[in-house]
């Protein structure tokens, strides 16, 4: 009887347990973006060792399903199938503290699902589920050049391939303003969706310049097209296009260029003149008043000499900055760039709109912008992704975004002062030449959420050529 009673307790006690232990995993989906790795997350509660038991990984609603298979002490992944060879992997250290997440190697789009995570022994076993959401980037915008219109203009088509979800396509002008195109093709597989999108543009200045934008809520990608051409001459149209894309980025380039014959008589060559001058003007005009109206949150930003790298030379009003010969004897504290020739403003921003304005009259290599303020200080890279809202000169003439990859920025003119402008909560930040009153580039569609801070880089002075300070001007508002 004692016997029998001792067993009884013990089995209460096993069953208990068993009872006890679960398997646990995310409640909500998982979202990652393709080509990155993905952990797929399942822990036994309370922490037990999972090295004896089964661990299987299935994708639900699939056929030949198998994903990963630990049993035995080994993987065993013979019939796993075949899109998940030589992408899955369990932490092995980690079976002993009961964690049997699922490392998913170069996530694609077709691995958007539920998987079930089961663990079991010879008395018990449970399982989860995980749900994963894929999204995608696209492949790189092309724009093309489809024909000459009739009525004066060209036809544009503009396309990508490989996102998810389906972007928003939006066709832009020089300074932003949406412009009307035809609707947007779509065409889904099971990578993701191609989408192109067409437009008619036309020919109002020197520098006509139009947006191609791919936008998701987490991801955007643009293409810049500039098409130089006076007027419709009388006799033959020349365009030259140059396409680069970027993100945030898109370093391709695309050069086209038709002939085209138009007889017009002289007249209508002064007409065609006359109007692109009344085009050009209101450009300009609508430009100094987006300025004027920036200008209205300005703000005083000053140079941080604890960030500045020690070959930085900053002026006593904590204006300006030039880069030096020699390194000076600094402390090396952690929010000092030591690898880059860079500075902070000590001002820091996280909620609203600022302007401020920096001339850079006289240097042949400069980069401005913002960053957040937990960026590695040590190892730069300027990047969106990385905390560098950032545009640059460089080789005297040589404009670009610093997106991923780098964005050519083709300006009408050297530029003397430039005009930077943050909306937070917009996620906008804007670059603008003040002298001309004209747009340089826009980083849209930003996520910040950490404090902001004005960045300056006024690069290294080889010869005496780039000795020129950048120097944080006073803003004044002419208009």
């Amino acid at each position: 009887m004692f016997l029998c009673a001792t067993l009884l307790i013990l089995y209460s006690f096993m069953d208990s347990q068993s009872e006890a232990l679960n398997v646990f995993g995310p409640e909500v989906p998982l979202v990652a973006v393709a080509g990155e790795d993905l952990v797929l997350p399942c822990f036994l509660k309370p922490s037990t060792s999972a090295v004896d038991m089964t661990v299987e990984w299935i994708k639900l609603d699939v056929e030949h399903s198998l994903v990963h298979l630990y049993n035995d002490h080994e993987d065993r992944n013979a019939k796993q199938a075949q899109p998940y060879r030589g992408r899955t992997s369990l932490f092995k250290e980690e079976l002993q503290k009961g964690n049997a997440s699922l490392k998913l190697s170069a996530l694609r789009v077709s691995d958007e699902g539920r998987y079930k995570c089961l663990v079991e022994d010879e008395s018990w076993y449970d399982d989860i589920i995980v749900n994963i959401i894929v999204e995608a980037q696209g492949s790189h915008p092309v724009i093309t050049m489809e024909s000459y219109d009739n009525s004066g203009g060209i036809n544009l088509v503009c396309e990508s391939r490989g996102w998810k979800p389906e972007p928003e396509v939006l066709w832009l002008d020089r300074e932003g303003a949406a412009l009307p195109a035809e609707a947007t093709q779509i065409h889904r597989d099971t990578e993701g969706f191609s989408v192109k999108r067409r437009i008619t543009v036309y020919d109002y200045s020197n520098s006509n310049k139009f947006y191609c934008r791919f936008r998701q809520i987490r991801h955007m990608m643009e293409a810049e097209v500039i098409i130089n051409s006076k007027v419709f001459d009388a006799w033959k149209f020349a365009v030259g296009i140059s396409v680069p894309a970027c993100l945030t980025a898109l370093g391709l380039i695309v050069t086209a260029a038709i002939f085209y014959k138009k007889v017009l008589p002289r007249q209508s060559v002064e007409r065609e003149f006359a109007a692109m001058e009344r085009v050009v003007e209101p450009q300009r005009r609508r430009i100094k008043h987006v300025l004027a109206e920036m200008k209205k949150f300005a703000v005083d930003v000053t140079l941080d000499p604890d960030t500045a790298h020690p070959k930085l030379i900053l002026s006593a009003d904590e204006k300006q900055v030039t880069c030096g010969d020699t390194e000076q004897d600094l402390p090396d504290t952690p929010q000092r760039f030591t690898s880059y020739y860079s500075v902070v403003g000590k001002q820091s921003f996280s909620s609203g709109r600022f302007y401020y304005e920096v001339q850079v009259r006289g240097k042949t290599d400069w980069t401005l912008g913002v960053v957040r303020e937990n960026i590695n200080r040590k190892r730069i890279t300027l990047t969106p992704q990385t905390g560098f809202w950032t545009v640059d000169l460089w080789n005297e003439n040589q404009y670009e975004a610093l997106a991923d990859p780098e964005v050519p920025l083709t300006l009408r003119e050297k530029v003397e002062k430039v005009g930077v402008f943050v909306d937070y909560e917009e996620g906008l930040v804007s670059f603008y030449d003040v002298k001309s009153s004209s747009h340089i580039y826009s980083f849209t569609a930003q996520s910040f959420t950490e404090k902001l801070y004005p960045f300056f880089n006024p690069w290294y002075n080889v010869g005496g050529k780039n000795s020129a300070p950048l120097i944080i001007s006073p803003v004044f508002n002419t208009e």
